[in-house]
């Protein structure tokens, strides 16, 4: 995690995943490495630009509060090397 002390912070993109969920009959992006940062859409790219705007609101609500940022860290299994 990053302490949120400065106001300006530089951190590496999130890896997002989207995916059509059938109960919701619609598409749900998520970023794992924060916490209840996920987002609706009737079209992937409806559900991209919603969590994108999650993210900043979590990473804003952060930085106002001083608490820590999680540091991008999970990659997808097909991402990873052996």
């Amino acid at each position: 995690m990053v302490c949120m002390k400065q106001r300006s912070v530089f951190v590496k993109d999130y890896h997002i995943n989207i995916f059509y969920s059938e109960e919701d009959e619609g598409y749900i992006a998520d970023i794992p490495d924060i916490l209840h940062c996920s987002a609706f859409g009737l079209a992937s790219s409806e559900a991209l630009d919603e969590v994108l705007k999650a993210k900043e609101a979590w990473l804003k609500t952060a930085m106002e509060k001083n608490r820590p940022v999680p540091t991008p860290t999970y990659r997808p299994a097909i991402y990873q090397t052996v």
